[in-house]
């Protein structure tokens, strides 16, 4: 059959081949463009909300400052140390003198696994330190809030304050990697 074909079929079977091929290959890049099209669009839809997401390192800096620092509770003995050894250090960096902090017995939480333990802390200070005091509170990373808090002024001696203060910290009911 293809003996029969002349010479001016055979140029139109070619071009119609080639036409062919040309308008696959039409489909298949105009396929592929819309593709690359939508790709890029998310893609600087995605550079967008990252562009919105970083900030400068100022404005981090000054976000760092604010949010409080924190640790995971340990079991109640070495918890109850670092609590009242980062309180302490916290009182004495505001200058104030303070009787020996008391550690009261540690009481359910709301969360499971973890207890309550209460650090109870008596002083005589100015109000500016104490202001001080509390300003630097956050950043103890045992605190988990302040439980109780009384100023007393004497009328005798109005720049002094006395302070109570009772704060708290969560403590572990397991030790870690014991799996109970």
């Amino acid at each position: 059959m293809i003996d029969k074909l002349t010479e001016k079929d055979i140029r139109a079977l070619k071009l119609g081949a080639v036409a062919a091929v040309v308008i696959l290959l039409f489909y298949a890049a105009t396929q592929w463009r819309d593709h690359w099209a939508v790709a890029r669009t998310n893609a600087a839809e995605l550079q967008a909300k990252l562009d919105a997401i970083d900030v400068d390192k100022a404005k981090q800096a000054g976000l760092t400052t604010i949010v409080p620092a924190f640790e995971m509770p340990k079991v109640e003995d070495e918890q109850s140390f670092l609590f009242r050894d980062k309180l302490s250090e916290q009182l004495k960096r505001a200058g104030i003198n303070n009787k020996p902090l008391q550690v009261q017995a540690g009481r359910k939480s709301l969360y499971p696994g973890y207890n309550l333990l209460l650090v109870k802390c008596s002083a005589t200070c100015r109000f500016p330190q104490m202001l001080d005091f509390l300003a630097w509170l956050n950043e103890n990373p045992y605190l988990v809030g302040i439980e109780e808090f009384k100023i007393k002024v004497d009328p005798k001696k109005p720049q002094e304050v006395e302070l109570e203060l009772t704060v708290s910290t969560f403590t572990s009911l397991t030790k870690k990697g014991s799996g109970s």
